[in-house]
């Protein structure tokens, strides 16, 4: 499971914190011969985000709306404390798939888009 600050680390690293990016969560599947290996499943759109104290997690809601700017996360992001910053990365993708752990980045400069990819 990734951590916030992991996310602000590999955000600043791979795309210098390019505020034009949006945010998109790509799914993962195990491979059904081969479980070491991974499946790219397709990906969504991050329509909105926020902080929940209670799980100790910076959550994420795939949807159709308006899209999450690179550029709108991490000012607030980098405002917090150590602590919180150690909190986990959820996204919640519909009613069937909630509170999936994040377990990798990546990214797109031709479609100015970051990833956070989940697996199934």
């Amino acid at each position: 499971m990734k951590v916030i600050i992991d996310l602000i680390e590999d955000i600043r690293e791979s795309i210098a914190n390019a505020e034009a990016y949006t945010l998109r969560a790509g799914l993962l599947r195990e491979d059904a011969n081969d479980a070491s290996k991974l499946i790219y499943a397709g990906e969504a759109p991050i329509e909105h985000y926020w902080l929940d104290e209670v799980s100790k997690a910076l959550r994420f809601k795939v949807g159709t709306g308006k899209t999450v700017k690179i550029g709108a996360l991490i000012p607030e992001l980098l405002i917090l404390d150590m602590d919180k910053m150690m909190y986990g990365l959820k996204i919640d993708v519909n009613s069937e798939y909630q509170d999936m752990d994040v377990v990798g980045f990546g990214k797109s400069d031709e479609e100015r888009v970051y990833t956070l990819f989940i697996k199934l």
